[in-house]
């Protein structure tokens, strides 16, 4: 299960990889061909708000990068001893995925809430190996397996 988790999570994060590609190089095309008109003004405002939106979605393609490099050093084969990046956590509560903030996914009929090690859940599940309790919003929970 742990190996289809990171494939579905390589996919999502090449999608939005090529998205946030395809979406620069439409914002820096759109900016590069603003033709000067009688109000200089607005070509250089028109060109400005192309280049933030080109910078924005670089910033989104980074980010997207990042997280594919962070998710291809998993090693789905590996059972951690505890809590940690790349740990597929069965708790009383459900299953996790430390690597990034991806949120809730399906993947062989259960649902997986993949979380970054630093979201408040991710925090909260660090280091415990199986056995240990944890609460989460008022509610007790224990952690059954690590995978």
């Amino acid at each position: 299960m742990k190996q289809e988790v990171i494939d579905y999570i390589k996919n999502q994060l090449e999608e939005r990889m090529q998205a946030a590609w395809g979406a620069m190089q439409a914002a820096q095309a759109s900016a590069n061909e603003e033709s000067k008109s009688s109000v200089g003004d607005k070509y250089e405002t028109a060109r400005a708000m192309g280049q933030l939106d080109r910078d924005m979605y670089a910033r989104q393609y980074e980010q997207a990068r990042q997280e594919r490099v962070l998710i291809e050093r998993i090693d789905p084969l590996h059972t951690p001893q505890h809590v940690s990046l790349g740990a597929l956590v069965h708790t009383s509560m459900g299953i996790f995925l430390i690597a990034v903030s991806l949120g809730s996914i399906k993947v062989a009929g259960e649902a997986v809430m993949v979380v970054s090690a630093q979201s408040p859940i991710g925090a909260l599940l660090m280091g415990k190996v199986v056995g240990d309790s944890f609460d989460f919003r008022g509610k007790k929970h224990q952690i059954q397996q690590i995978a």
